[in-house]
């Protein structure tokens, strides 16, 4: 089994070791993508907190939105680094060394994960520091773990989707901002139910609100109901169509 796996993980994980040597020489990236979560968290907290009554401390309540926001924003820079390897040709160069696109896409998306772990964990501690006490079991801090890298997984694949349909990196860069977006129109920052009422379908229903409530509920002890099946269930769904639509366009953009 392992004579099989080895030629299919070895380019991957070289090309995984490539994205993370780049990832450290964009120091710029790195830093925006821990600064942008840590700065919104501190203005939610320390500006709005006050006057948003979520029926407990809002530190407590806004550091699960704030997670799956940094989780999102740092997976969805993928497109930027997949769009700008398609631009500057260096794909040409792997496909002669037999490199498929599969192990190039592969690679980005463990880079990216990487990346974003690192950059969770560093919005978590200072949560920490500014009052954030969960109260979660070990059980339910490697389910919520788990729970968070199968997001990021999908997200990253997503992106290197977009990265491959964007033509240039700066229309790729639309996608940070979309997926940066999309955790304010569900229950991150406040109840749903103080929502107007026709935004509540689509806050109730879209694929971050449920990773959101899963994370809350893991962390905080509280009961947890459908919610973590949803968040996978939107998971691999995501990833299913993310991966099949990237080998796609991958022969598409390279033919």
């Amino acid at each position: 089994m392992s004579d099989v796996l080895t030629p299919a993980l070895t380019p991957a994980l070289t090309m995984a070791g490539r994205s993370i040597r780049l990832s450290r020489r964009n120091i710029d990236a790195l830093i925006t993508s821990m600064m942008l979560p840590l700065m919104l968290m501190v203005v939610f907290i320390y500006f709005f907190g006050g006057a948003i009554d979520t029926g407990t401390t809002y530190v407590t309540y806004v550091v699960p939105g704030i997670l799956v926001l940094c989780a999102a924003f740092g997976a969805s820079t993928t497109a930027v680094n997949v769009s700008e390897d398609m631009k500057g040709g260096i794909i040409d160069r792997f496909r002669s060394l037999d490199i498929g696109g599969t192990s190039i896409l592969a690679g980005h998306v463990a880079a990216s994960t990487i990346r974003n772990l690192v950059s969770t964990a560093v919005v978590l501690a200072v949560a920490f520091l500014i009052g954030f006490r969960p109260s979660a079991s070990p059980a339910a801090w490697l389910a919520a773990g788990a729970i968070l890298i199968i997001f990021l997984v999908a997200i990253s694949w997503l992106s290197a989707a977009v990265g491959l349909l964007a033509r240039t990196p700066e229309a790729a860069g639309g996608f940070t901002f979309f997926m940066s977006f999309l955790p304010y129109p569900s229950s991150a920052f406040v109840r749903i139910d103080t929502m107007p009422s026709w935004l509540h379908g689509f806050s109730e229903h879209q694929p971050v609100t449920p990773l959101i409530e899963s994370l809350r509920g893991l962390l905080l002890g509280q009961p947890v109901g459908s919610a973590p099946w949803t968040a996978l269930a939107w998971c691999g769904g995501i990833l299913a169509v993310a991966v099949a639509l990237s080998g796609a366009l991958f022969k598409v953009r390279t033919a």
